[in-house]
């Protein structure tokens, strides 16, 4: 018996990288999952990985999934997203607000087109997406949203800063930052109908196909970042245990899962050093 039979999970940039090992790990798991991203064929985008292969690799274990291509920038998406996981599977039990766009340019430089499309994507998505979701579990009293945060959150504090140089990071710190904010405002405003809303980061850092292609991991099986099991189930961990042990979280994958036991020890943020404002309240 798994964590989550009879559930239903959408997870989105389900196509590689975390939300691919999330939503295996949820069918592993028994949940009925719907996969969401831009690419839906292997070869539409630079990157490796696409919606067809996770399904395919979550059928060919016996489990359950469906493919939805969408862009969650646009609210017509969003809205279809959700429906189509309903006419499939039924309600939506679980979100997992993954997809994520980042440009490394520095403010400088930076074409305020993209900047505003990325923070469509990295914070207006996330709030569309909990917003067609939360009716149904709002009626049903029951259910999690799990935001997907970043290292990048964490800023670099007050100056002087001699020596610093533009690392273009700035625009993704502070969507995800807003993530972390929207996160606990959402648990707030929800918590009396029992909806569970957490969010997390890497420990450490993943390898996945974006991190390598942008030089933050040496290769897929790099042994100085975190194994992909560390977020799938952190994930896991978020939206099974009870609302009050976890609701309103701003978290690390191995400090959540050391804190409830789940792993025996652990490295990264949270636990060796300390992480956002936001996960310290």
């Amino acid at each position: 018996m798994g964590k989550l039979d009879g559930k239903v999970a959408l997870i989105t940039g389900a196509s590689r990288g975390i939300g691919q090992g999330i939503a295996e790990e949820f069918a592993r798991e028994g949940a009925k999952v719907v996969c969401a991203a831009r690419t839906l064929h292997e070869g539409d985008h630079m990157l490796a990985g696409s919606l067809d292969r996770t399904v395919t690799r979550i059928r060919d274990a016996g489990g359950e999934a469906l493919a939805v291509t969408a862009d969650v920038s646009k609210e017509e998406d969003c809205n279809r997203i959700v429906e189509e996981a309903k006419a499939a599977f039924g309600p939506v039990d679980i979100l997992i607000n993954n997809a994520a766009l980042n440009y490394y340019i520095p403010i400088v430089d930076y074409p305020a087109s993209r900047w505003i499309r990325a923070f469509a994507v990295n914070v207006h998505g996330p709030f569309m997406l909990s917003r067609a979701v939360l009716p149904d579990m709002i009626a049903k009293r029951s259910g999690a949203i799990v935001n997907i945060s970043s290292v990048g959150a964490i800023g670099p504090g007050r100056g002087p800063y001699p020596g610093a140089k533009a690392t273009g990071g700035v625009m993704y710190g502070a969507s995800k930052a807003a993530l972390e904010r929207f996160t606990q405002g959402l648990a707030q405003e929800v918590y009396e109908y029992g909806v569970t809303v957490a969010c997390y980061s890497p420990g450490i850092g993943v390898a996945t196909e974006g991190t390598v292609h942008f030089g933050l991991a040496k290769s897929l099986d790099d042994p100085d970042r975190e194994p992909m099991s560390m977020m799938s189930r952190a994930a896991l961990l978020l939206a099974t245990e009870p609302l009050d042990k976890v609701t309103g979280r701003v978290t690390y994958s191995q400090e959540i899962l050391k804190d409830f036991g789940w792993i025996s020890e652990g490295h990264g943020l949270g636990i060796d050093r300390p992480g956002s404002g936001f996960s310290r309240m």
